[in-house]
């Protein structure tokens, strides 16, 4: 038997090997915005967005069961997708590490139901949380977009465990 055969399928997965093989594609990234239940902003960076419907607008992304932030995004109701340009890796990054104020030194603005909007986002969907779906270690969170907003920029593209940029255009 050939144990190179991409056809094989192992009753068990190495997390570490799973990892691996789903970062081979390639996706965007965005900075997710709610706010706690004293209005504090909060955010994590995220690259598990979607969209699920066009009418009616709605998208999804996932939480770790066991984030931090997972109460705020669920109990505030509302949220805002904040997709981030190649340009602003740096604030990114700033969203993805533990900290006691992740919007030290960020613009944003209040959006719909005042979830934190961030000024250098190249795309914003604000959204109503309708639905949240456990699942393994995560829950799959779907929003009905209420508002929507871009700007010029190339997408910051998160690929094989890095930033990258956009190629070229084939």
């Amino acid at each position: 038997m050939n144990m190179h055969n991409p056809n094989i399928v192992r009753e068990h997965l190495e997390p570490r090997a799973l990892r691996d093989v789903l970062g081979c594609f390639a996706t965007g990234v965005a900075v997710v915005t709610t706010c706690d239940t004293d209005a504090v902003p909060v955010g994590m960076t995220i690259n598990s967005f979607a969209s699920v419907s066009l009418d009616p607008p709605e998208i999804l992304w996932s939480i770790a069961s066991n984030a931090s932030s997972r109460n705020a995004f669920v109990n505030h109701g509302a949220f805002a997708i904040n997709i981030m340009s190649a340009q602003d890796k740096d604030r990114t990054l700033q969203f993805a590490r533990p900290a006691e104020d992740k919007f030290r030194g960020v613009d944003w603005r209040p959006g719909w139901r005042g979830v934190p909007v961030l000024s250098l986002a190249m795309a914003t969907l604000e959204c109503e949380l309708k639905q949240c779906i456990p699942s393994g270690d995560h829950e799959i969170v779907i929003g009905s977009v209420k508002a929507i907003d871009r700007r010029s920029g190339d997408p910051l593209i998160f690929y094989r465990g890095e930033f990258s940029e956009l190629g070229s255009t084939l």
